[in-house]
């Protein structure tokens, strides 16, 4: 493993803006998987060079999310010397300047399993505790570092055939790591001891490739490892990998789930709202009665692979194509109002949410703005060109997106 101290060349800063002590955003969509920031504050319009704090250009591709931890932000990537040749990387910028802390190098050689074009190689989102950052490469490694970039250890979980890549990133619960490989061998959920990378329990899975993330859902109940999958979504137990219901959903999830105290909500044939304290074999029919463990389903519609957001009571998906956003009712599920976005290209990455504001990024960099409610009100549109899969994150008010070519940061 090789370890570099550099400062990139290509950093863009813009006027005397600082940035404040942190909120952190540790992980893939933030706290619980849940795309939510608790700011005060957000940015509402910028371009490219307007209300920007800085731009870092980050060598490689990727489409990982960057996580926050402190004065940090991590993030991971791939540079392709050759058609042989490749190199696993791991990147720390300052928070306030955009400039590179440390990178480190995980692994190089040629890639173990193909991908597709509009995948990639470094696609999963990290991890970080405030003592460790844990990154995952899909079928090329888990690699943990402490936060000045110090390897403390790495784990091969194997390499197996995917339909057009891996991209499921990890969840976490303080004390363990949690990786779903689905794939089109041999599927399986692992969780790893988060000091160690020692295997604490595994469970073998019925599944074919699956791209979507597991979450950790703290409910009014308990706490429950929510995985989604090609054929079911399961939750297990953290601790044991123990199954508490799994639910027959009637169509590939691509979209990762999303909870609030009450419900995780699951999309794959439809929608499903499942209820907290639900076991066993889940069934909607009929969805709410005592027996389902289903709160409410509604269609599907175009919900894809960008995943869904509850906030301030309404559940808000945004389709792949074709640029319409759905608002439903949390409670109900009942739609409140179905637009489309003017111009909007297609949305891969997920929706973030702060200050009464809903944020999602489409393909060519157009952001849309809404202002969170029953009505549907567009604040804003602000368009940086470029290509843009990842998804954003909210900082103590500062949003952070990741473009191919590099990060933003946006006051």
């Amino acid at each position: 493993m090789r370890a570099n101290i550099v400062i990139v060349g290509g950093l863009w800063a813009f006027g005397f803006l600082s940035i404040a002590s942190a909120e952190n955003w540790s992980q893939f969509r933030g706290a619980g998987g849940k795309g939510v920031s608790d700011g005060k504050s957000s940015p509402i319009e910028w371009t490219a060079s307007r209300n920007v704090l800085w731009k870092a250009k980050i060598p490689g591709s990727g489409w990982s999310s960057p996580v926050v931890w402190g004065e940090r932000i991590f993030l991971t990537t791939v540079k392709k010397a050759s058609d042989s040749m490749s190199s696993w990387e791991v990147f720390c910028v300052d928070r306030q300047t955009g400039k590179v802390v440390w990178n480190q190098v995980a692994r190089e050689g040629k890639p173990r399993t193909g991908t597709h074009g509009s995948n990639g190689f470094a696609t999963e989102t990290p991890v970080t505790d405030g003592e460790r950052l844990y990154a995952y490469f899909g079928m090329h490694g888990v690699y943990c570092y402490d936060l000045d970039g110090k390897l403390l250890w790495e784990k091969d979980l194997g390499a197996f055939p995917t339909e057009n890549g891996s991209a499921s990133s990890p969840a976490f619960d303080g004390k363990r790591l949690f990786i779903q490989i689905d794939n089109d061998q041999k599927s399986f959920i692992v969780a790893l001891d988060a000091r160690t990378g020692d295997e604490v329990w595994r469970a073998d899975r019925d599944e074919k490739t699956t791209h979507a993330s597991p979450v950790m859902w703290k409910n009014r109940v308990r706490t429950e490892l929510v995985t989604p999958g090609a054929k079911k979504a399961r939750s297990y137990d953290p601790a044991t990998g123990k199954v508490l219901w799994e639910l027959n959903h009637g169509g590939r999830c691509n979209a990762s789930p999303v909870s609030d105290n009450d419900r995780v909500y699951i999309a794959g044939g439809k929608i499903f709202a499942v209820n907290a304290g639900a076991s066993g074999e889940l069934s909607d029919k009929p969805a709410g009665s005592a027996n389902s463990g289903i709160a409410w389903t509604r269609p599907r519609g175009d919900l894809d692979s960008c995943s869904p957001i509850v906030y301030r009571d309404h559940f808000y998906f945004f389709g792949t194509g074709g640029g319409f956003v759905t608002c439903c009712d949390v409670t109900t599920g009942k739609e409140v109002y179905r637009e489309r976005l003017p111009g909007a290209r297609g949305f891969w990455s997920s929706p973030v949410a702060c200050d009464g504001k809903v944020y999602c990024l489409d393909d060519a960099g157009t952001t849309y703005v809404l202002e969170a409610g029953p009505e549907f009100k567009l604040l804003a549109q602000n368009s940086i060109k470029g290509e843009f899969r990842a998804c954003p994150i909210v900082s103590d008010g500062v949003l952070i997106l990741r473009a191919a070519d590099g990060v933003y940061a946006i006051k």
